[in-house]
């Protein structure tokens, strides 16, 4: 393919997947299958791959978050980003209307009533139609530039159609679905969960590391233009039907009113249905309509006259906690849940209410039999707020958390600095059932065929009672499964025994090592190469691995210390896993090079050579490229328009080269 080609190609292949991307994540109505999107986003990275020249900053392959920072920069706001007032009840409501009607000398106005988006307000800059530029509000006059983070927002437009330069507003927030998802996989990794997802959207935008931010499966909707030169509609809502026609993402539930009335009654059905919404709101917000009157009202020092936010009360209840559950998760991590008397709390009965740990049930000195006060963090999952004392009698009984594992019957452990106990036993049935299936994922082993249904089968049947188990299966046993036949076996079979052949790093990966993902994972096979000199490391030489962290060294040296791992990884070896990485060789080989050993990371804009190919050269001459700068880093390569890593290098006494040099070395060495 020459460059023209490729060039014409890519804009075909930009332009189809950003308006499956604007149908799926703005429009909820997809038009292609995932699987049918996912290949033309394999042949776009692939062409972009070959030709790194023609990358875009609108090409969807954009959106998987790029480098590490270090830190966020400031971006004034032209025009500020004000709070609101607020109105707690139908009077407060009146008395706003009321204000309104004397600052405009009439006797009715018209409001857009929009629901008011419980997350992180954010604006958006456009140039030229391209996204440049995405700030948080600050403290309303001064933010920080997350632009690399909002370009994983996937319901963000990075062009629109309208040229001219135009900042949008909006509000960034968490989805229910990917709040409890997240909230689970941070419980059993002995992290604290987020309080409500207006938290984890704020804490998801702020992450240094944009590949975060791109996990977390944020959205946004749009409701306002902060500036735009060349703008000239007349009202509110009719810049809410344009930001929808430029492409943007606005809330589908917002309302003109013709006066308060009609307001009241807007603010009346959304405390009656929010509880039906996938996402948090946590009031209306009310603004007059007309443009011209809102400028005529103009502002406060810190609000416009012309909006006010009404303030949904909290909604709590009272019921009795009759037991106390515990879980183990895959992880290990045991998790105490209150059952509860039903009660209904924001449109739905409860029964259960997640504790999260043992300090918190001390803390708030939660008893058996106990008049508790709860409520939906986030009005999505319930939690214990108080005990009502006033009530306690003396049946209540004090809970303790068990020493052994409720599961297996092993002891339970707190590792250091995490506040959830965890059995570590690598056969404890509940985790093993948890584990097995993370074991055969794709990521992972890749085994087709063993879905949740037949691993809970062949535990019913005690066919298996470890990981080794799974490689032990028979065909004859296989077949007393039900909806098991002779095809879906032999299948069965074939996957398991296919997966043998896998590398090393998709075992460490499938073993569930606590902090250890699939990249850590091909990391460690890469170095060590073999499980036997993996499990002979010591922490020292777990930490001096670029991208192994304390933490993470410290998991995988207990891990490996433990004697029923020993005898899971001796089983494997008899059942002939290749626990010997497959892949490329770390490249030990170059000693004479400049850059043997060394860790270099590359910043700025490079003129003689694209990123990717002076890594390529680095690490071909025996340099390791990392993302950001720390003690561990021996050479910085700065580009023009180098920053904050540039900065970081300087105080840390790292050595600079320019491209020059880079050039000069890599012609002289390659």
């Amino acid at each position: 393919m020459t460059e023209q080609e490729a060039r014409q190609k890519l804009v075909a292949l930009r332009d189809e997947l950003n308006e499956y991307n604007h149908q799926y994540h703005v429009l909820d109505n997809p038009s292609v299958s995932d699987a049918e999107y996912d290949t033309k986003m394999k042949e776009l990275k692939a062409i972009e791959a070959e030709f790194p020249d023609l990358v875009t900053p609108d090409s969807p392959s954009q959106r998987i978050g790029g480098e590490p920072i270090d830190a966020f920069e400031k971006v004034p706001h032209r025009v500020p980003m004000l709070s609101l007032g607020n109105a707690f009840n139908e009077e407060e409501l009146k008395d706003f209307d009321r204000r309104v009607r004397e600052g405009l000398e009439t006797d009715k106005v018209t409001y857009v009533c929009e629901l008011k988006i419980d997350g992180l307000a954010i604006s958006l800059r456009y140039q030229d139609g391209l996204f440049v530029q995405g700030a948080t509000r600050g403290d309303g006059t001064t933010g920080e530039d997350i632009t690399s983070n909002l370009k994983t927002v996937r319901s963000i437009p990075l062009r629109i159609k309208d040229g001219s330069p135009i900042e949008v507003r909006g509000e960034a927030f968490m989805p229910q679905k990917a709040f409890v998802s997240l909230n689970e996989a941070r419980e059993e990794n002995g992290e604290e969960p987020f309080a409500n997802p207006r938290n984890a959207a704020a804490g998801s935008l702020r992450q240094l590391d944009p590949k975060i931010a791109a996990k977390r499966h944020l959205d946004i909707f749009l409701y306002a233009v902060g500036e735009w030169e060349s703008g000239s509609l007349e009202t509110h809502s009719e810049r809410l039907t344009y930001l929808q026609e430029l492409g943007f993402k606005t809330n589908p539930e917002w309302r003109k009113c013709h006066g308060i009335e009609e307001v009241v009654q807007y603010v009346e059905e959304w405390v009656e249905k929010r509880a039906t919404l996938s996402y948090d709101i946590d009031g209306i917000v009310i603004k007059v309509d007309n443009l011209e009157a809102q400028e005529q009202l103009g502002f406060t020092a810190k609000s416009p006259r012309w909006a006010t936010a009404y303030k949904f009360p909290a909604e709590e209840a009272v019921t009795k906690l009759t037991d106390i559950e515990l879980s183990v998760g895959r992880t290990g991590v045991i998790t105490p849940t209150a059952i509860l008397d039903p009660v209904k709390v924001a449109g739905t009965t409860v029964q259960r209410a997640s504790l999260h740990n043992e300090d918190l049930i001390q803390e708030k000195d939660i008893r058996i039999g106990d008049t508790v006060v709860i409520k939906k963090a986030g009005d999505i999952i319930p939690e214990v707020v108080r005990v009502v004392e006033d009530m306690r009698t003396e049946e209540q009984q004090p809970f303790a958390m068990p020493e052994a594992c409720p599961s297996c019957g092993d002891e339970l452990v707190r590792l250091e600095e995490e506040v959830a106990l965890r059995c570590i036993n690598p056969n404890c049935p509940a985790q093993l059932k948890e584990g097995l299936s993370h074991f055969v994922s794709r990521l992972a082993m890749n085994i087709d065929g063993l879905g949740e249904k037949v691993i809970e089968q062949l535990f019913r049947a005690q066919y298996i009672h470890t990981i080794a188990d799974l490689y032990r299966l028979e065909r004859e046993e296989l077949l007393k499964l039900e909806r098991m036949g002779e095809k879906s076996v032999e299948n069965l079979l074939t996957a398991i025994e296919n997966s043998k052949a896998n590398s090393l790093e998709r075992v460490l990966f499938g073993l569930g090592i606590r902090y250890v993902g699939s990249k850590a994972a091909k990391t460690l096979a890469a170095h060590f190469e073999t499980i036997d000199r993996l499990q002979q490391a010591s922490l020292d030489d777990l930490v001096a691995i670029d991208e192994i962290g304390d933490k993470m060294a410290d998991s995988i040296f207990h891990y490996f210390a433990d004697d029923k791992v020993k005898q899971l990884i001796s089983e494997l070896k008899d059942l002939n896993l290749n626990l010997t990485y497959n892949g490329p060789k770390v490249n030990e080989t170059v000693t004479d090079s400049t850059f043997a050993g060394k860790t270099v990371v590359l910043t700025g804009k490079l003129a003689i050579y694209t990123r990717q190919e002076a890594k390529q050269h680095i690490e071909t001459l025996g340099g390791n490229v990392t993302g950001s700068v720390s003690k561990k880093t021996d050479l910085l390569i700065a580009g023009e328009e180098a920053g904050s890593k540039l900065a970081k290098a300087k105080k840390l006494d790292v050595e600079i080269w320019n491209e020059s040099k880079l050039q000069e070395v890599i012609e002289e060495e390659v």
